[in-house]
């Protein structure tokens, strides 16, 4: 019984981690979009 709770964590683990991921590219892609619009740089 233990391999099945070892997978479901690795599974919910890897779902946390990709909506961390989706969130902060979701933001940086935001103020990437309103900085162009701008017309300035980045950096």
């Amino acid at each position: 019984m233990v391999p099945i709770f070892l997978t479901i964590y690795v599974l919910i683990l890897s779902v946390i981690v990709a909506d961390v991921l989706f969130f902060l590219l979701r933001a940086f892609w935001q103020e990437w979009r309103q900085v162009r619009i701008e017309g300035k740089s980045i950096v």
